[in-house]
Order: structure tokens, then C-alpha cells, then sequence
């Protein structure tokens, strides 16, 4: 025999059970915020770099290093009108042949682009590293915080962050030739 109280009840506990999965158009604050949190991306082109010592040399002897992206990540906290990012890659760096002894300074940048395709916040920063004949190669984890403003959740599905190495033309030029690379 069915118990009356448990026929009476059982649609209100599933109901209560199904609220508390998201259901009824009701999510937790971290799946909203997971949804838009934006990854990085890296820029083809400024993946990868190598760096020439001065001069008009350019063959392999000629390298002083070669650095890599070779990883990024975000995770984001949401708040009321702003989402805080927390940006972090790792940069890999390799001395070359022509290495200097003192700080390696290998530049990145970070750019955040909007739904509409421009830039609304971008800042260049480096990388120091300490490479030596007995320490030829290195690795940083370069951690940033960054600040997207909204008025609407919506807003932030169109935000991109664009992350990369900073090659001037010459070491932009070497990469599309398809040399670069530690």
C-alpha cells in the first residue's frame, strides 16, 4: 500500500531536486562563470621566436635564443558588472649559440578584444631568464589579472584574449619561413 504523505510530497521533492540540478533556467554562479571565462588564444605568427645577436648575420650561428609559448591558460572569477580573469602562460626558452651572458629578455603581449573585433585593453610586457652555458634553457609561468567589464552577461561571450611573443619584422619574417623554433 502507498503511503498518502508520499504521494502528496513526491512532487514537491522532485521539483526541489530538479531546481537544485539547474533546471527551471536556474544555474550555480561557477557554470556561468566557466561558460564565460575566455581562453587565450595564441597568435599563429607569435608563437614562436628566435632572436639574432646584433649584427647582419642570420645563420644558425647567429642566434643568441629561441622561445616558445608553449602554454596558456584562464580562469575567471564573476562579480557584479566585471569578470576578474586570471591569465597564465608558460614561456620556454633555449640559448643559442650566440647567447650573451646576463638577462634574456624574451617580450609578449596580451590583447582583449571585444565582440566587435577591437582592441580594448592591451599592455606588452617580458620574460627574464638567466641562461648560461650550464643553464641553456629555461621555462617562466608569467601569471596576469585582467578586468572585462559587462552590463549584461551576453557581453562577455564576445570577448577574446590574444596572447603571443613580440618578434620585431625581421624575427616575424624568419618565423613565416618556418625556421624558428626551440
Amino acid at each position: 500500500m502507498i503511503d498518502r504523505n508520499f504521494v502528496l510530497l513526491a512532487p514537491l521533492a522532485l521539483a526541489l531536486s530538479l531546481g537544485a540540478c539547474g533546471w527551471f533556467g536556474g544555474s550555480s554562479s561557477s557554470d556561468t562563470t566557466n561558460v564565460y571565462c575566455p581562453p587565450p588564444l595564441t597568435v599563429q605568427d607569435a608563437q614562436r621566436l628566435t632572436h639574432f645577436k646584433d649584427g647582419a648575420g642570420r645563420d644558425p650561428r647567429d642566434i643568441a635564443f629561441e622561445a616558445a609559448m608553449i602554454a596558456s591558460g584562464t580562469t575567471c572569477q564573476l562579480s557584479r558588472n566585471q569578470l576578474s580573469v586570471n591569465l597564465v602562460m608558460r614561456i620556454s626558452v633555449s640559448a643559442g649559440p650566440s647567447a650573451e651572458p646576463g638577462v634574456t629578455r624574451v617580450p609578449y603581449f596580451v590583447r582583449v578584444i571585444n565582440s566587435g573585433g577591437a582592441v580594448v585593453q592591451g599592455q606588452e610586457f617580458t620574460a627574464d631568464f638567466r641562461l648560461s652555458s650550464g643553464n641553456p634553457r629555461g621555462t617562466s609561468q608569467e601569471e596576469l589579472s585582467l578586468a572585462l567589464p559587462y552590463s549584461q552577461l551576453s557581453d562577455l561571450a564576445g570577448y577574446r584574449i590574444a596572447i603571443g611573443l613580440k618578434p620585431t619584422q625581421e624575427e616575424l619574417n624568419y618565423n613565416r619561413r618556418g625556421r624558428g623554433g626551440p
